[in-house]
């Protein structure tokens, strides 16, 4: 228990350093919710992965996925290193760099309504944003508990209000540029932690070849007489499984605190390099954490009194509540850094998007053109400052909003928070990345999109889920792509002279 206590006492210590140590580069808004665009491939790619991977994908979705597919849940960490991040840099990374720094896009509202002249069309994103934001939030929290639990023999409750308040300090001290810097050490825990965790678990089971021959010998679900199907290539539910893999990769392309890295990276150059280190650590985390969960079934399951169920939730912890004291603290400290990390980029995304897209609408001006009204630099300045500090305060609203959630979390909350990345990228993902490539797409078409993403994941969710809320969030994302080229075709051009404005800077690259 000392090295647990102590190990989480250092971390917190080093999170809450490097926010003061990076205070001085965050009194600007550029600097508070960018790093001033000039933070390097390392620290960007890290950043994107820690923000990939919480502990709902540590605890949450491994254990349930991994108890669903067997050891064929692993394609879904395949698929999340593959789309989700080595297509993403590859398709976004450049595009959205020179784009965002072209018209001075801080955030995802903010490039709708540049990109496509519309105001009301950041008003809307950023409150779409907002909503589907919060919930996702406090869902994170509900991933450390049961670990927190097993390792310290802490309450819930105290485990996500102190995460919550240190979180918030080094966020509201060092802003983007001391989440990225916090968010490398994390990812190196977390590194480090997978592959202990997963050696350990394994030898624990007398080695890789006798684990998985234990996972063949278990009858399927659906045919009790049919052995195999958790040890095989493509699992007991191969559609199932696409679904997953669509909906846990597709979905970052469409995700503000995602797409918002690419704002930030210095060049080119560390763009290529980003999406290499992005990649490889997102084969080792998300690859990692779902063939770990591949094995729960070999671990006797929790039944949720209330229901009667399986709690999924309880396959991971199970499986770690047997390693040695000194794999658990590091455990702790992985799923510590996981939601730390993913907590510290929702809240920043959140309450930059809340300044800026709805407190502060700033109309802005293309590059070339005079601005009207244009205030002296010593007002700007202070304008520029006081942004800052309502980020600040928006954070602890933010962060304590989504603890009372956390703490008191009704059922849909936790419905709401499944179909989060299926609403926000069925919404935002289309209009953005054919925003960035077509210069054919209408402002009719994203309103299109926005409310078929938004719209039939909530309607779904009203119904029941009629459809499994994974497999509406996957077609809310694909489907948006011919919901926007199809009112791109029949609904008014903006002019071309402004959207030729806007691709100015791609060719001058």
């Amino acid at each position: 228990m000392l090295l647990k206590v102590l190990l989480t006492i250092i971390f917190l210590a080093v999170m809450v350093g490097v926010g003061i140590y990076s205070h001085k580069q965050a009194k600007s808004v550029d600097g508070f919710v960018l790093g001033g665009r000039a933070v390097g491939p390392w620290l960007t790619a890290f950043a994107y992965g820690t923000s990939y991977f919480s502990a709902v994908v540590f605890v949450g979705y491994a254990g349930q996925f991994g108890w669903r597919y067997g050891l064929s849940s692993a394609w879904i960490g395949i698929g999340n290193a593959v789309i989700g991040s080595l297509l993403a840099w590859l398709l976004l990374g450049r595009r959205t760099k020179l784009m965002t720094q072209h018209i001075e896009s801080r955030t995802m509202p903010d490039f709708f309504g540049t990109r496509y002249s519309s105001q009301n069309l950041r008003v809307v994103a950023s409150i779409i944003a907002f909503v589907f934001l919060i919930p996702y939030t406090a869902g994170v929290y509900s991933g450390i508990s049961r670990l927190f639990e097993m390792g310290f023999g802490i309450p819930y409750e105290y485990c996500v209000i102190g995460m919550a308040a240190f979180t918030a300090i080094y966020v509201i001290f060092g802003g983007y540029k001391a989440t990225a810097m916090n968010d490398f050490i994390q990812g190196i825990i977390m590194l480090f932690g997978i592959v202990a965790v997963i050696i350990a678990v394994l030898n624990a089971q007398g080695g890789l070849t006798t684990a998985v021959e234990k996972l063949a010998s278990l009858p399927s679900d659906a045919d009790p007489s049919v052995n195999g199907g958790f040890a095989s290539w493509f699992g007991p539910d191969p559609w199932g499984l696409l679904g997953v893999v669509i909906l846990t990769s597709l979905g970052t392309m469409g995700l503000p605190q995602m797409v918002g890295k690419f704002y930030s990276i210095t060049d080119e150059s560390a763009i290529r390099r980003g999406t290499i280190i992005s990649t490889i650590f997102a084969f080792i985390i998300a690859g990692g954490c779902y063939f770990l969960g591949g094995f729960g079934r070999l671990y006797e399951p929790v039944i949720n009194e209330a229901t009667g169920k399986i709690a999924f939730d309880s396959i991971i912890p199970a499986m770690l509540v047997t390693l040695p004291d000194a794999l658990i603290a590091l455990v702790v400290l992985l799923v510590l850094s996981a939601s730390m990390s993913t907590l510290a980029s929702l809240v920043l995304t959140s309450s930059s998007t809340m300044t800026l897209d709805l407190i502060y609408r700033d109309k802005k001006s293309l590059p070339g053109e005079v601005e009207e009204g244009s205030i002296d630099d010593v007002v700007a300045e202070k304008v520029e400052r006081r942004k800052v500090v309502v980020m600040r305060v928006l954070i602890v609203f933010f962060i304590v909003i989504s603890l009372m959630i956390a703490l008191n979390p009704p059922t849909f909350i936790a419905q709401l928070m499944g179909i989060s990345w299926g609403a926000l990228a069925g919404a935002f993902l289309a209009p953005f990345m054919l925003g960035l490539y077509w210069k054919g797409v209408t402002k009719s078409a994203v309103w299109a999109c926005f409310v078929w993403g938004v719209g039939l994941t909530v309607v779904n969710m009203l119904m029941g889920n009629p459809i499994n809320p994974i497999n509406c969030g996957a077609l809310a994302m694909l489907g948006g792509f011919p919901v926007v080229w199809i009112a791109s075709l029949v609904s008014p051009k903006l002019s071309k002279s402004y959207v030729e404005k806007m691709f100015e800077c791609y060719r001058k690259n």
